[in-house]
């Protein structure tokens, strides 16, 4: 599959670092992009560049990027984390930089959008924002963690959203227990 995986503003980039970590070893065709406070944030909460992930990195600005365009063939789009400003502008058609037109183009080609907005607590705006994505037909995996396989660190409680993450995208993976197994 060709992915583009978006990373924003919002707090939480751990779940974009394991993300791409589960990604790494998948053998998918994945491209990235980052808005500026993305790039900021994953510095000082996990120390980690995006643009030197390993994987083709695209600059807020480049709308040369091949997953700008319709006529590219990319499968899923996931952001993660996804701001509430990131999430706005997408649920109302904002194209003002490279993951809202990204996100444009997905809709409007009917691919696979997922969006993973870590925010607390939500205003009326923000579940109308998700309510109107969701309709559009993304994918609104909030980062929440779920508890029943004991996770023991940081880590493994963010494996459980990005094992979630990683399902709706289709990619095989075994990072936490599956309930019930």
């Amino acid at each position: 599959m060709k992915m583009v995986i978006g990373i924003s503003g919002a707090s939480g980039a751990i779940y974009a670092q394991r993300l791409l970590a589960a990604l790494k070893p998948s053998g998918h065709d994945i491209s990235l992009t980052a808005s500026e406070n993305a790039l900021q944030i994953g510095q000082e909460e996990a120390g980690i560049d995006y643009r030197e992930c390993g994987f083709p990195f695209f600059t807020p600005r480049d709308f040369t990027a091949p997953f700008a365009s319709g006529s590219a063939r990319y499968d899923v789009l996931a952001i993660v984390p996804c701001s509430m400003g990131t999430l706005g502008r997408i649920a109302h058609g904002l194209s003002d930089d490279l993951l809202s037109r990204t996100a444009d183009v997905f809709f409007k080609e009917r691919r696979k959008i997922i969006l993973v907005p870590r925010e607390t607590p939500l205003s009326l705006i923000h579940i109308e924002n998700m309510r109107l994505v969701t309709l559009a037909g993304a994918t609104v995996i909030p980062a929440i963690p779920s508890f029943y396989s004991k996770p023991k660190t940081i880590e493994e409680a963010v494996d459980t959203v990005v094992a979630r993450i990683l399902d709706h995208m289709g990619v095989e993976n075994n990072l936490r227990p599956r309930y019930g197994v």
